[in-house]
C-alpha cells in the first residue's frame, strides 16, 4: 500500500517500523503528491525518486527519471559529436605538422583523416542498421494491429503504446542518421580545404580533376516514420 508522505516524514516512518538493515524506502512525486513506500510499483520505476535507508531514515540515493527515446538519441549524438570533435582536434594538430614537414604527398595527408572518417562511417552504418530494424519491427506491429481492426477486434492499450514507442524510437534514429550524414559531408569539405592549403604551402598545382570535380555528398533521408 502506497503511503502519501512528505519527505520529512521518512525518518519517523523508519523509527516506528522495525526494518531490515538493507531495506529501502522510496519516495517520488505523482500527480502533485509526494508518495513514499517500502516497495516500488511498476509505474514508478522510470520516475525520479529518492531512496532512503529504512532503519536510519537517511537518504542513500537520488535516482533520475528514465530518459525518453528522444533524449537517449540526443545523448548518443552528443557523445558521438564529442568523439568526432576530439579526433578533429588531434587531426588539426597533425595536419599542420604534415603541411610543414612530415608528409611528402597528398596521400600521406589524406591518411591523417582516416580515423575520423572511420568513426563517422561507422556511425552512419550503425544508424542505418537501427533504422532498418526499427522500421521492420514497426511495420510488423502495424500489420498486426491492422489485422485486428479488420477482424473487428479491439487493439489492446499495451499494443498501441508499443507502436507509439517504436515510432518515436524510429524518428529519433532517423535524426541521428541525418546528423551523422551531415558530419560526413562536413568532413569531406574539411579534407578538401586541407588539401588545398597543403598545395598552397607546398606550391603544388591542384590536379585538374580535383579542381572540377563536385564535392561528394551523402544522401540525407527525410526524418519520417
Amino acid at each position: 500500500m502506497l503511503l502519501m508522505l512528505a519527505a520529512l516524514a521518512v525518518p519517523a516512518l523508519a523509527q516506528n517500523k522495525p526494518a531490515d538493515p538493507g531495506k529501502k524506502l522510496y519516495c517520488w512525486d505523482q500527480g502533485g503528491e509526494r508518495i513514499c513506500s517500502d516497495t516500488l510499483p511498476q509505474d514508478a520505476v522510470n520516475k525520479a525518486r529518492d531512496e532512503f535507508n529504512a532503519r536510519s531514515g537517511t537518504r542513500s540515493a537520488a535516482v533520475q527519471r528514465a530518459l525518453t527515446a528522444e533524449e537517449r538519441a540526443e545523448v548518443a549524438l552528443t557523445e558521438a559529436q564529442a568523439q568526432v570533435d576530439a579526433a578533429a582536434a588531434e587531426t588539426r594538430k597533425r595536419t599542420e605538422q604534415a603541411m610543414l614537414s612530415t608528409y611528402g604527398s597528398e596521400d600521406a595527408l589524406r591518411r591523417v583523416f582516416a580515423e575520423r572518417t572511420a568513426i563517422v562511417d561507422n556511425n552512419i552504418k550503425t544508424a542505418a542498421y537501427n533504422v532498418t530494424s526499427l522500421r521492420e519491427a514497426l511495420s510488423s506491429q502495424l500489420q498486426s494491429a491492422g489485422n485486428k481492426e479488420l477482424a473487428g477486434q479491439r487493439i489492446a492499450d499495451k499494443q498501441a503504446q508499443d507502436i507509439r514507442q517504436r515510432h518515436n524510437e524510429l524518428l529519433a534514429q532517423l535524426r541521428l542518421q541525418t546528423a551523422f550524414q551531415q558530419q560526413r559531408v562536413a568532413l569531406e569539405a574539411e579534407i578538401a580545404e586541407s588539401l588545398a592549403r597543403y598545395r598552397e604551402l607546398k606550391g603544388i598545382a591542384a590536379p585538374a580533376d580535383a579542381a572540377t570535380a563536385p564535392a561528394p555528398a551523402a544522401s540525407a533521408e527525410p526524418a519520417k516514420g
